[in-house]
């Protein structure tokens, strides 16, 4: 289901029959034709381990399943709207951070601790994000919402990326991420900006980076 984007804070989705797409409660800004927009209770395909993670961590973000026949426009509380294009690998995007994506992907729910060690797991309390990372596997489109524009990177085998936390958007491809501190645990205690906290992604893939640290 293609997203074509109207500017760089709105997008339009066209929406077919035997299709469904999901999009964030609230960010319907307009349609034409055929289209019904339902509460989705059950969080997506991803079922309730993904609703429960995504409670867990506090990022509960409530979905509307789209279907019928028409065209939707998309855009939510006139944040920098980004399309990721998926080709069968995984995007790893924070829940309230999406806007609309196809039904047809895969959804599931990521522990960050699962990769960053205990480090990871402190990520919460200190970077004021969330523990768990919504996964979107598949063939398909995804539009996603950041502050003051995106910014793609590369992530190489050759040379890894340090991203602030607050300024991360989401990722896809081979990447592991694991969050370091260069400051001691004294040092540490009240500061939650990259200068305290890196998370550093490796491997082969894409790091998305919004242009403010403001969290959604």
């Amino acid at each position: 289901m293609p997203f074509r984007e109207i500017n760089s804070k709105m997008v339009e989705a066209t929406v077919a029959p035997g299709q469904r797409m999901f999009s964030q409660r609230g960010a319907m800004l307009a349609y034409r034709g055929d289209v019904t927009f339902t509460p989705n209770t059950a969080g997506g395909q991803g079922g309730v381990m993904a609703m429960l993670g995504r409670r867990a961590a506090g990022e509960a973000a409530p979905l509307m399943t789209v279907e019928g026949d028409g065209t939707v426009l998309f855009g939510h509380g006139g944040h920098h709207v980004q399309v990721i294009r998926l080709a069968g690998d995984t995007l790893y995007v924070e829940a309230d951070r999406l806007l609309a994506f196809d039904g047809s992907l895969e959804q599931g729910t990521m522990f960050m601790g699962a990769q960053g060690g205990v480090m990871g797991m402190v990520r919460g309390q200190v970077t004021g994000q969330g523990l768990f990372t919504t996964t979107l596997r598949g063939h398909g489109a995804v539009a996603v919402m950041a502050h003051g524009g995106v910014l793609e990177l590369p992530v190489t085998p050759e040379r890894p990326v340090h991203v602030d936390p607050q300024a991360y958007v989401a990722h896809h491809g081979d990447v592991r991420n694991r969050l370091s501190t260069a400051l001691g645990w004294r040092d540490m205690v009240g500061r939650g900006s990259g200068e305290a906290f890196q998370l550093e992604l490796s491997g082969s893939g894409a790091v998305y980076v919004q242009a403010s640290e403001e969290k959604l």
